[in-house]
């Protein structure tokens, strides 16, 4: 069957603006990774942290802009950084030494010892204990005995041997999302980039939109056009159709797409740069008008990512914003987005800002500041079922108020 409904409409016109919306506008990637070391160091220096031990791949780029097989080293302990106020020592995996090869952050690229039970078998704890033992012996030449010491990620095995050298642990968590919540005006070049890119992947997606289509053939065109235009890879399995849009989290599949269905698309592209984008889309599959129901949905997910935009400003507490957020609908209550935003760069990130229901249990106090990108989310569904919509628009925090960062167009005929 070739049906190609969206062949005669008008309203997709303004989706090849994407193709060029800021394309090609230079990055100092210098001047990047110059200030996230920076801001990590700072960090560190608040909480006397002397040195930082870390395994998180998301984190090692940050600070240095170094990346290798980043979804397979998130499991496979085989690389990790030791950072220091001067140092920057890269443990790199096996035969990948020459990967930072130009990075100016990086002050010395060593072979890793791997930690895991992959590596080591039944020799485990014996590969654990020397692990500690020369990262401990680094850290003394670099830092100094007893001092503190920041991890994160670590088998348990490799914390607690490390302990045993005598330094004091901490969480490296703080300092780091603290860290990356902050971005500098050139860093946010590099958010644009990989959300004009995304975005451009997501019109070829939904330009093809057809009744017959499994849900995984329309995401893979996804990820062929950010994979084309050199982001990384798609961290969620986040579009479905028809029932399976409610309730929410139900990963991409071989269900074939109806007439007449709402198709719900979250991106959450590791792209260019390493930078996340981060918006929700709700299509309608056609051939037929969305019907009222679906457009109740929807409409009232737009009010609500809306309504919650328009409250965030700089200094407004974590609190402040869940008390004045978008009251949801009884009926809508239980299938409810687990956050209402939630902080967003080389991947989703702190704050996590909650819905005024959830707030006394789940919730934290701080305060939006300036340079804070933000993702607003929105799930409409009811809990007796039918279908679901999902929205979410990406936003820096000015000096002033907001930016709206992700620009891909909402749908007429479901707001109508």
């Amino acid at each position: 069957m070739e049906l190609d409904w969206h062949a005669e409409r008008t309203d997709l016109d303004n989706l090849a603006l994407l193709d060029t919306d800021n394309a090609g506008e230079p990055i100092d990637l210098a001047a990047v990774r110059a200030y996230r070391l920076g801001r990590v160091r700072a960090e560190m220096k608040k909480r006397s942290i002397a040195a930082c031990v870390l395994h998180d791949q998301v984190n090692i780029r940050y600070a240095t802009g170094a990346r290798n097989m980043q979804v397979f080293s998130s499991r496979n302990t085989g690389r990790y950084l030791l950072l220091t106020e001067r140092d920057a020592i890269l443990y790199e995996f096996t035969g990948a030494m020459h990967l930072a090869d130009g990075l100016e952050t990086i002050t010395d690229v060593r072979p890793a010892i791997t930690a895991s039970f992959v590596a080591a078998g039944e020799k485990i704890a014996e590969r654990e204990i020397l692990w500690a033992r020369e990262t401990a012996a680094a850290l003394r030449e670099l830092v100094g005995a007893k001092s503190t010491i920041g991890v994160e990620r670590m088998n348990a095995g490799a914390a607690a041997a490390l302990a045993a050298e005598g330094f004091r642990l901490v969480d490296a968590q703080e300092p780091l999302e603290m860290a990356r919540c902050i971005k500098s005006p050139e860093e946010m070049k590099c958010v644009r980039a990989s959300l004009r890119a995304t975005e451009t992947g997501v019109g070829k997606l939904r330009a093809v939109i057809r009744p017959g289509l499994t849900e995984n053939a329309l995401w893979s065109v996804l990820h062929q056009s950010v994979i084309a235009q050199d982001a990384d890879y798609i961290e969620t399995r986040l579009l479905n159709s028809g029932p399976r849009t409610n309730p929410w989290f139900q990963e991409t599949g071989m269900r074939v797409i109806g007439e007449n269905e709402l198709i719900a698309l979250d991106t959450d592209v590791v792209g260019c740069h390493g930078y996340y984008a981060d918006f929700s889309r709700t299509f309608h599959s056609g051939p037929d008008a969305p019907s009222e129901t679906q457009r109740t949905l929807y409409k009232t997910a737009h009010e609500q990512v809306h309504h919650n935009m328009g409250i965030i400003e700089p200094g407004m507490s974590f609190r402040d914003y869940a008390d004045r957020a978008w009251n949801i609908p009884e009926r809508y209550h239980a299938n409810r987005y687990y956050l209402s935003a939630h902080g967003v760069g080389m991947t989703g990130e702190y704050p996590y800002l909650y819905h005024r229901a959830d707030f006394p249990d789940a919730g934290y106090d701080g305060v939006i500041e300036p340079g804070m990108t933000l993702c607003v989310e929105s799930f409409i569904g009811e809990e007796s079922g039918g279908e679901g919509v999902k929205l979410e628009q990406q936003i820096l925090v000015t000096e002033t108020g907001i930016e709206l960062l992700s620009h891909f167009p909402f749908e007429d005929a479901l707001r109508a």
